[in-house]
């Protein structure tokens, strides 16, 4: 009992301290905003008649939304590393407003779809570069014993803002009509994210968020160096540590299959658009699969922090991996057979699989997060959370690439739903494999000493 009351209160002074609330704000309010974008580009975009896409076009504009920033992403993590992160934090912001309002203007204004992909691509960069930061400087302002329970608060209540941001930009469309101005105002109205975002960085002092000067010190290098050497940096950082190693196997073979069930999901979807905003079809029963994804993760979120500590993070990453095979070979692939009268089926067996992917993926994603901010030292986190980040990205889109190649207009291919459970399970192999490496360094259950939390 003295244990248990010792934890809550530990736990309650950490959360109580301004660093953790104005940080957590800084996600929270860019995540809501990411929400609103996303959901209006994919109104605007994958679900307009007027804008009939096929599986080879959207495959191309997921590549032009995520795989450039995926290529250069590396080497902006080493710029974490070496800026002041509170001011990449606060300009960073403030950019994306800036170019979000741009969007709404094209939108409005009826640009083609590649200048408007390029925007996106922009936009979408900015915040994938604004969530490496906030990982990367998490550490700077909770005790290290924190950081898993953290970690699983922060990316329930983001992944509900980020929720709630789509259900809003989906409900302002719905209002508005499926035009140009429903698009356009869903869009701008996801800058407000932004803004607070930027309000919140702001408030932080000069270097409170890191980098460690005595590490930028003991580098002695260019910020150009680091740039271009961003991403062997990283990689070699998560080779030194078997337990990142596996956070990265588990995050990518996650990302690998989550972007071919993306393809089909939207294809399933776009069978029957002649319902208009329905909850079984088109963007309302993508937002409804959204919601059902994120729902897993936030049980997630309540899994993760009691597994851990049984299982060891590589157990964890591996269990979650196992349920991630079963569900496709169960859920998933039945959805990719149904036609006609068993499409209503297919679609509560495609929430039911959204819903248990969700929790199994972002239970990798919380162990893998929390295996970096441990075992990565302060002058190297921010360039590995940005690889992190990358991995993400190009197993995303290479996926939805080879899946747009095979998968017809309908989204019906066994097979590739079966090749995802395959995928899952090489990914349980790699895991074990990991774990034997010969030479491998110890694991990183007893972090170092905690530095000094500022005020």
């Amino acid at each position: 009992m003295t244990d248990s009351r010792g934890r809550r209160a530990a736990w309650l002074a950490g959360v109580r301290r301004p660093g953790v609330l104005r940080l957590a704000l800084v996600r929270f309010a860019g995540q809501f905003g990411d929400g609103m974008f996303q959901a209006a580009l994919g109104g605007a975009i994958l679900f307009n008649p007027e804008r009939e896409t096929d599986p080879l076009a959207i495959a191309g504009g997921f590549t032009v939304l995520l795989l450039p920033y995926s290529i250069i992403g590396p080497y902006a993590g080493a710029l974490l590393d070496r800026w002041d992160r509170r001011t990449v934090l606060l300009v960073a912001n403030l950019l994306r407003a800036v170019l979000i309002g741009v969007t709404a203007v094209g939108l409005l204004s009826g640009i083609p779809n590649l200048p408007l992909e390029l925007l996106a691509l922009a936009v979408i960069g900015i915040s994938r570069f604004v969530l490496a930061g906030v990982s990367a400087a998490l550490p700077r302002v909770l005790a290290p014993n924190l950081l898993i329970p953290m970690n699983s608060v922060l990316a329930t209540v983001a992944s509900g803002c980020a929720a709630a941001g789509a259900a809003l930009a989906v409900a302002l469309i719905g209002a508005l009509g499926s035009g140009n101005l429903a698009s356009a105002v869903a869009t701008g109205g996801s800058a407000v994210g932004s803004v607070l975002g930027a309000l919140a960085a702001a408030s932080f002092g000069a270097r409170v968020l890191g980098p460690d000067a005595e590490g930028q010190q003991r580098e002695n290098i260019s910020s150009l160096r680091a740039i271009l050497t961003g991403l062997r940096t990283g990689a070699r950082a998560v080779w030194e540590s078997v337990e990142c190693t596996t956070a990265m196997i588990g995050v990518a073979a996650h990302r690998i299959v989550f972007g071919a069930d993306t393809l089909i999901m939207v294809l399933v979807l776009r069978r029957d658009q002649s319902a208009g905003l329905s909850l079984h079809s088109g963007l309302g029963g993508f937002g409804v699969a959204i919601a059902a994804a994120a729902s897993g993760m936030l049980v997630a979120a309540v899994v993760a922090p009691l597994l851990i500590p049984r299982l060891g993070r590589p157990r964890t990453v591996a269990a979650g991996l196992v349920t991630a095979v079963v569900v496709q070979a169960l859920l998933v692939t039945p959805v990719t057979m149904s036609g006609g009268p068993g499409d209503r089926h297919a679609y509560h067996l495609l929430l039911a699989g959204a819903f248990l992917l969700g929790l199994a993926g972002q239970t990798i994603k919380l162990t893998g997060d929390a295996t970096l901010q441990l075992d990565v030292e302060d002058a190297r986190r921010g360039q590995v959370f940005a690889l992190q980040d990358t991995i993400f990205n190009v197993g995303f889109v290479l996926a939805v690439a080879v899946a747009a190649l095979i998968v017809p207009a309908d989204g019906r291919s066994v097979p590739v739903a079966l090749a995802g459970a395959g995928v899952y399970a090489l990914g349980v192999v790699a895991v074990i494999l990991n774990g034997r490496r010969a030479g491998a360094r110890p694991g990183s259950e007893a972090p170092g000493p905690a530095r000094p939390l500022p005020r």
